[in-house]
């Protein structure tokens, strides 16, 4: 029997070996009987799926069988993103499938559980569902009725037309890059800018199982069209991931710009330019520049675990102008508690019209105002037994320095986060979605990082 479990961001697996018919039942099966006793029939569900190989297979078979059992199922006519299919269950006070498996790489498939408030299912939902995981489900309905096919996309337009002023970046005469990444969102966000007059060079927007050959993650190092594109043209770019809730950019320049400046120039703009009033909720792993900026605006920091379902429950539960994490997820006051990297594009062109500058120079503005520099990098490490991880664990808990910089802080709150007197931190984590250690590193030099990097690889390998 295959070990299920629902990480940060719901179910994954390799396809074809624990990613398989007899698993999904399973995980199907749990799922609705939990909605079945939260809500009995009346509660619709929506289904879709990314471009990932046989998500839409596995969709389909999912919607036959639901629909079997007695609930009212609409399917995805097309490859769908999945903050689409997330606004579609705010929407329709529905639940939601998703077949995908992210940014993992392209020989991975999963399922995603979206409640009808709009973002990934939170943990005392998941852990209900899990409790079923090895029963049928027995209802028998009265009642059974084919599933249906729908396009979900047009309404999830008419909303991003109200959050975004699409009227300004045509005005401003932006031209952008964008890189589909042959993912879930690339078609989508074409179709946006075009209806909209917005001059853009688009590439990578047919559907390839494989990707292109790359990770499905908006990294630097998965985009070199991009990079090339942007050098070339001197625009800039952005990019999605597989499922469309991420996102990944460059400057004119052809520079990789980090989510976490993103998250931090978004902020200011959606204060300043949009009047927008709240706090800001950042994981744990992002960039203590947020932190930094933040208290310039006076503006208050909720800070969670990592992992956007953590995010998810702070916008439910607070008054937060943006939520962001460090790995490109986001969004913001009056959209879905789910990262949305099609939003997260929209808004940094809007800002890009708003100001009438370039995105370096926003960069180079800020890094003055900072007055400070944040250099940031994640290493992971493949361990095969939870005992080697709790073994790192507790060999970190203890020490009091590393090199020579003092651990002046501890920080329990997702793993364990070391914070250094040079206002350097080292997080150590383990991945909810795969069978790695994480290790993230801040400081204000490279020489610095280095010097960390290899110390705590040193002291993980001892």
């Amino acid at each position: 029997m295959s070990d299920i479990k629902f990480g940060t961001d719901g179910w994954r697996a390799v396809l074809g070996k624990d990613f398989n018919y007899k698993n999904t039942d399973k995980v199907i099966n749990a799922a609705a009987t939990y909605i079945y006793n939260e809500f009995g029939f009346d509660k619709p569900i929506i289904i879709g799926y990314d471009p990932r190989n046989k998500a839409d297979d596995f969709a389909f078979y999912i919607a036959r069988k639901l629909s079997e059992f007695g609930f009212d199922v609409e399917i995805s006519e097309k490859i769908i993103a999945t903050p689409v299919l997330a606004y579609t269950a705010l929407k329709k006070s529905a639940y939601a499938i998703m077949l995908t498996a992210s940014h993992n790489p392209p020989e991975y498939l999963g399922i995603k559980i979206i409640p009808p408030y709009g973002g990934p299912a939170d943990d005392n939902i998941t852990n209900k569902i899990t409790l079923f995981l090895n029963s049928d489900f027995t209802v028998k309905s009265p009642n059974i009725k084919p599933f249906k096919k729908s396009d979900f996309e047009d309404d999830y337009i008419k909303h991003i037309s109200s959050i975004i002023d699409f009227e300004i970046i045509k005005k401003s005469g932006l031209k952008i890059n964008y890189d589909g990444h042959h993912g879930a969102a690339a078609k989508l966000f074409k179709y946006i800018l075009d209806i909209n007059g917005i001059e853009n060079h688009s590439i990578n927007l047919e559907r390839d199982i494989n990707f292109g050959g790359m990770m499905p993650d908006p990294k630097e190092k998965y985009l070199p069209e991009l990079k090339k594109l942007c050098k070339e043209t001197k625009h800039t770019g952005v990019s999605n991931d597989g499922d469309g809730d991420r996102f990944g950019v460059f400057n004119e320049n052809g520079e990789f710009v980090t989510p976490n400046e993103i998250i931090v120039l978004l902020l200011k703009h959606l204060v300043k330019n949009k009047n927008y009033t709240g706090k800001l909720a950042k994981t744990v792993g992002a960039s203590s520049m947020l932190d930094v900026y933040a208290q310039k605006l006076n503006i208050e920091v909720v800070e969670t675990a990592v992992g956007f379902k953590w995010l998810g429950e702070a916008m439910r539960n607070d008054d937060i102008i943006i939520a962001g994490e460090e790995s490109g997820g986001l969004s913001i006051k009056g959209h879905i508690p789910e990262k949305d990297g099609i939003l997260a594009n929209l808004l940094i062109m809007e800002m890009l019209a708003y100001c009438g500058k370039t995105l370096f120079e926003l960069q180079s503005e800020l890094r003055k105002t900072l007055n400070r520099v944040f250099i940031n990098d994640r290493i992971d490490l493949t361990l095969s037994a939870d005992s080697e991880i709790n073994f790192i664990f507790e060999k970190f808990k203890t020490i009091n320095k590393i090199n020579e910089y003092k651990i002046i802080k501890k920080n329990t709150t997702d793993g364990l986060k070391l914070y250094l007197e040079d206002n350097g931190t080292i997080l150590i984590r383990k991945s909810g979605t795969e069978p790695l250690l994480r290790i993230y590193f801040e400081t204000d030099k490279e020489e610095k990082l280095m010097s960390l990097e290899s110390a705590v690889k040193q002291l993980c390998l001892k």
